[in-house]
């Protein structure tokens, strides 16, 4: 028999007199030597609590007694320890803290599926999205086969990282732990114009206690017990990794005491032959994803479309011509007439339909082949904590335009599956280099921090038209915010923002080109291509800043076009694990050492006339 009872449960309901409830709640259960936490909203109560049972079973009598709570179904599960180490009862404005105004599940509940019903629609492979708004290490614990995971450190960043996620298929079932971030979350999907919407009761919890593995990969995480319960509702114990965040059982560390501090086996310092032997591994698993490339085999596009508060109550057609300024009406009208234009739930919708504020439809772009790219990414180093790859050229960074699936985040996404890396900079389609990815949210906040605040030391290696006269020189002028012709950015000396980029010369070559190393040090779009167009040396093969103060009109370059010379040669910031100062060179390109060949200094050697 276990010595403890753990009890957690939430309901969205109108609450009021939070703070009298408080003061009443929070000296009994201390009298009651319970330990845990209980949180008070206008939209409702959620607990996770643990006591003997007698202290338990008082609590959830008390509950049953408020106006409201009388059908509160709490769960109540015996454990041996827990890592309460007070009570608290706290008043706050949301239970689930989302941040957006007008989600209130109390007032507009959205429909539940249970466990036994989603588990016969997998069975029966029935299309549904199944959405993980649990935070990254959760899921990483474990998730349902194929579910789309957030992304997210917290559950505020949810509305954010919303327009970025691939529900292609309503319906889509939201899930958590118990079921109180996905109603939620499910509710705040509705308002977002999302009719087919489900969020799964009791969450992954009550799934593997009523449905086991089935479908279901890993563990379900438990907040309240530090632990988790495994496919057959078996208990497991675990702390985690104050430096990696990596979740470590008892067996990992070989401690009875989970305070206590540990070795963790997956965040020491990788060894040489470790190393080569996972980026042998992660470049063998590369070929089969890009051959062929992922974006030449056709398939259907759906772009987004979300309608905004000034365009509530048109129709489709003059929604379409408010938010997409630069496309003819008589474009959209023929787009319609194709059924190209979706609603939510897939179904083709006329020019005349009214929409609301909120919805969310789709422009259908049938069987598309996207432009050939490199999509050879090299890996340079790989941790728990992040990834170096050296990117080839021409390879877009992000999903954009003409490419969807032929992009780094798309090959990153596949090779590393279930995790979703976040690159922690970027660089554009036509340059090459240096590029650092977090392979957590966790991560990607200690890295893109560095980078915002000027700490990462860049340096870049081009080849330019014309002698720069000084070996030493510098560029200050103020770059646009905003893109121009062809997305590009210029120099804008009234509005533009500040950026410094410090140049040295390393060759200067007999047909009028010169070979200099860049060190931008600020984190502007284009900034090296920008400041070297400005000063009177654009960089050989740039489609877009040419020489003779034009500008071109091309973005991203055929694979098989001279390549963009600029390339990310060396990278330098504060590991977030190691948590010291680390840095990563990518090999020079081909162009560079074709070039270099004749000379003895090669990168960062003194300039030759």
């Amino acid at each position: 028999m276990h010595p403890f009872l753990a009890v957690t449960a939430h309901k969205y309901i109108a609450l009021s007199d939070l703070k009298d409830r408080r003061a009443t709640l929070l000296p009994a259960c201390r009298r009651w030597h319970l330990k845990g936490s209980i949180l008070l909203s206008p939209e409702g109560i959620s607990l996770s609590v643990a006591g003997d049972a007698d202290a338990v079973q008082w609590l959830i009598d008390e509950l049953h007694r408020w106006p409201g709570l009388e059908d509160l179904r709490p769960r109540v599960a015996g454990i041996e320890r827990h890592s309460f180490g007070r009570m608290m009862v706290r008043v706050k404005r949301e239970i689930a803290a989302l941040g957006v105004d007008g989600v209130d599940p109390a007032q507009a509940p959205v429909p539940g599926i249970s466990p036994q019903e989603l588990r016969q629609w997998l069975d029966d492979g029935k299309p549904v999205t199944l959405l993980d708004v649990r935070n990254d290490y959760e899921s990483a614990q474990g998730s349902f086969r194929n579910a789309v995971r957030s992304g997210i450190g917290h559950f505020h960043e949810f509305p954010q990282q919303f327009p970025t996620l691939e529900l292609h298929y309503e319906p889509v079932i939201v899930f958590c732990t118990t079921g109180l971030r996905s109603e939620k979350a499910a509710a705040f999907l509705r308002q977002q114009g999302m009719t087919g919407v489900r969020s799964l009761d009791g969450g992954v919890l009550s799934y593997v206690e009523h449905c086991g593995d089935v479908h279901f990969e890993g563990e379900c995480f438990l907040f309240e017990q530090r632990g988790g319960i495994d496919p057959g509702a078996r208990q497991t114990q675990w702390t985690e990794c104050p430096k990696c965040r990596h979740p470590l059982t008892l067996e990992d560390h070989h401690r009875d005491d989970l305070r206590a501090d540990v070795s963790c086996p997956y965040c020491h310092e990788i060894g040489t032959d470790e190393m080569a032997a996972r980026i042998a591994l992660r470049h063998a698993q590369i070929d089969p994803l890009i051959h062929p490339l992922p974006g030449s085999v056709p398939q259907d596009l759906l772009r987004p479309l979300t309608i905004t508060a000034a365009c509530d109550g048109m129709t489709l057609i003059e929604a379409l011509c408010r938010i997409v300024t630069h496309v003819p009406e008589l474009f959209w009208q023929e787009r319609c007439k194709q059924g190209l234009l979706l609603d939510a739930a897939g179904n083709a919708i006329a020019a005349s339909a009214v929409v609301r504020a909120g919805e969310r439809y789709f422009h259908r772009f049938p069987a598309v082949i996207e432009p050939d790219v490199n999509m050879r990414i090299e890996l340079i180093h790989e941790d728990e904590a992040l990834l170096v790859l050296n990117k080839p050229a021409p390879l877009p960074m992000h999903a954009g335009g003409r490419f969807q699936r032929n992009t780094v985040k798309y090959i990153l996404d596949a090779l590393y599956h279930p995790e979703t890396p976040r690159p922690a900079h970027r660089l554009d389609a036509n340059t090459t280099g240096a590029l650092v990815v977090a392979r957590t949210q966790y991560f990607a906040g200690k890295i893109q921090s560095q980078f915002a605040r000027g700490e990462v030391e860049k340096t870049y290696l081009t080849h330019v038209h014309g002698h720069p006269a000084e070996d030493d020189f510098h560029c200050a002028a103020p770059i646009s915010a905003d893109a121009g012709h062809a997305g590009s950015r210029v120099i804008d000396a009234v509005a533009g923002l500040s950026a410094r980029t410090e140049f040295r010369v390393l060759r200067r070559l007999d047909d009028g080109t010169a070979l200099l190393e860049a060190r931008p040090l600020t984190g502007r779009t284009n900034q090296i291509r920008v400041h070297l167009w400005h000063l009177g040396f654009p960089i050989c093969g740039d489609p877009v800043y040419l020489r003779g103060d034009v500008l071109g009109d091309s973005q991203t370059l055929p694979v098989d076009a001279p390549p963009l010379c600029l390339h990310a040669w060396r990278v330098r910031f504060r590991h977030p694990l190691l948590r010291k100062m680390s840095e990563f060179t990518a090999p020079p390109p081909l162009w560079f050492r074709a070039i270099d060949t004749e000379s003895h200094d090669g990168p960062g050697g003194a300039p030759s006339r």
